[in-house]
Parts: C-alpha cells; sequence; structure tokens
C-alpha cells in the first residue's frame, strides 16, 4: 500500500489559533524547532468521539514546554478545546491527534530566548501501531542506543529531541526483521521500548522499570492502576536484561500501541497470557467509555 505524504492531506489542522486547511499548515525553514529540536509534543487517541485522558496529556505538553525553558502561550482549557475541535474540523470520532509546540524564527542560535512559540494540533485515523492482529505478539530485537542519564538530556519532558535514538533503534530492528527495538538504559537495565512502556508478567507478578530516565507514559499509569483494579500485584523495580528468560508474558503499552503482547526479545520467545488478555480488553473497552463514565468508575 502506498504511503500518503503527511503534506499531501486534505483536512484541518489547528496552527496558532487559527484552523488551517492541511496543505497550508507550514512553517519556515530556519525555524528553532527544527535545527535544535526545541519542540514538544503529545499523542493522543480519540475513541467514539472522546480524547482519551485528554487534560493529563495537555498538562504534560505544558510541562514538556517548561522543562525545556518555555511557556506555551495557551491555558490548558483551550488545548483542550483546541484538541476537540480538531476532531470535530476533520469529521473523525477516532483518530490519534498530535499537539506540537516549537520554538519559532526570531533567533537561530544556542540562545533562543526571544523566539515565539508556536502551537498546532493535527489528528487523522491511524489504527494500532502494531496492526489488527496484534493479539500474536511482536517481536523485539535489542536497541543499539540506550536511554541518557537524566543529568544528561531532559527525560522527564515528551521532548522532540529525545525521539531521534528511538528512531535510530527502530530502524535498525526493521532492518534486523523485528517489529521494534527493547532499549536499555545508560546503566544497562531494561527501559522501554522505542516509543512504548514496557511490563513483564513474572512468577504471576507485573514487573516494570522505574521511570526515572524515560517517560512515565500515562497509558502506562493506566494499565498499572487496571492491574491493580483487578488484584493483580505490579512492581516498579530495576530490571536487568539477564531477568528477561524468567518472564512468561511481555507486552507494551502506549498511546499508539495500547496494549500489545511481545512474542520475542532478541530470540526468548514469550507466549501472550491470561494477564496480558485481561489488561488489553479492560484497557480497551475503559478507553471507549465516556468522560462521565470513567469518572463515575473511578468514583
Amino acid at each position: 500500500m502506498a504511503l500518503v505524504p503527511f503534506d499531501d492531506r486534505d483536512g484541518l489542522i489547528w496552527m496558532d489559533g487559527a484552523m488551517v486547511p492541511w496543505r497550508d499548515a507550514k512553517l519556515h525553514v530556519l525555524s528553532h524547532g527544527l535545527h535544535y529540536a526545541s519542540g514538544v509534543f503529545e499523542g493522543e487517541r480519540a475513541y467514539s468521539g472522546h480524547i482519551f485522558k485528554l487534560r493529563e496529556h495537555t498538562e504534560r505538553l505544558i510541562a514538556s514546554g517548561r522543562i525545556l525553558g518555555f511557556e506555551i502561550p495557551w491555558s490548558a482549557e483551550q488545548i483542550d478545546a483546541a484538541c476537540r475541535e480538531v476532531l470535530t474540523a476533520n469529521n473523525l470520532t477516532d483518530a490519534y491527534v498530535r499537539p506540537i509546540a516549537w520554538r519559532g524564527t526570531e533567533q537561530l542560535s544556542v540562545s533562543a530566548q526571544q523566539t515565539k512559540i508556536h502551537l498546532a494540533i493535527a489528528c487523522w485515523a491511524w489504527p494500532n501501531l502494531f496492526g489488527a492482529d496484534r493479539m500474536k505478539g511482536v517481536r523485539l530485537g535489542m536497541a543499539p542506543w540506550k536511554r541518557p542519564h537524566p543529568e544528561t538530556a531532559p527525560t522527564a519532558s515528551k521532548a522532540a529531541g529525545l525521539y531521534m535514538i528511538g528512531t535510530l533503534s527502530k530502524h535498525a530492528a526493521e532492518a534486523a526483521g523485528f517489529d521494534d527495538a527493547l532499549m536499555l538504559d545508560w546503566r544497562g537495565r531494561v527501559s522501554e521500548a522505542t516509543g512504548a512502556n514496557i511490563f513483564f508478567v513474572m512468577d504471576g507478578e507485573i514487573h516494570t522499570p522505574t521511570p526515572d530516565c524515560f517517560l512515565d507514559g500515562i497509558t502506562r499509569r493506566t494499565v498499572m492502576s487496571i492491574a491493580r483494579r483487578n488484584q493483580m500485584k505490579v512492581i516498579e523495580r530495576a530490571i536487568e536484561l539477564e531477568e528477561l528468560p524468567r518472564a512468561t508474558e511481555v507486552f507494551l503499552s502506549g498511546t499508539a500501541a495500547e496494549v500489545t503482547p511481545v512474542r520475542e526479545i532478541a530470540g526468548q520467545t514469550y507466549t501472550p497470557g491470561p494477564i496480558t488478555e485481561t489488561l488489553l480488553r479492560e484497557y480497551d473497552g475503559l478507553v471507549r467509555m465516556t468522560p462521565a463514565e470513567v469518572s463515575s468508575r473511578a468514583a
């Protein structure tokens, strides 16, 4: 199937407060965000017309900008409203939503204190990252790059620059015939996949790496909440690579991946089982509830 370039599509994109025809939503080639990765973004999903955990995503977007030293000039309420407006304007109910904020063209040097901060929001139809048959499980290779020490990069933010090594690692995995890659951290411990958090079922308990140098995903936290509600024990801890053979089930979580089982990590095989199936099913049910139903359930 031929790829449709993202700059040549029908639709509308919210850009700096106005709805702009998709093909006209452009920025200058000398934008600071392009040259110095001074941008932050979010990945969100809408189900049945409702954007799941919208406010949490918006708050993280604003917080990420502050970590990178800039203030997004729209309030959380305005950003939420713009996300919903984009969804409606494009006549979508089930979609992926992408807000992104970046430094503009006023300065093009390492120092960029005087740059204007821009915000754009787009949405498009995008099924699960790994396809409809993801229950069979995906295959992970080992990433050639490691997640950095939090003193060397703004690892608590969803900053564009942090995804460079994810792209490199995923490309290397795909070239070797895998679907994705498992990334270690600077210490050599298990961290995450290139764009999703990871969980391991060991002795009937769910183990997941402590997010001390990578993003503590909103989907990750949601899955942990679902597991605990189902009386499953969830343990956040340092996980060594040598422990992987102990796991009987492995799965990923993320906005794009949702809940996706893993059937192999670099030759070590796993069988998607009842814990993964339960969490996948309950997550799929939760995201399709209305916000009122979610609030009632939480209460």
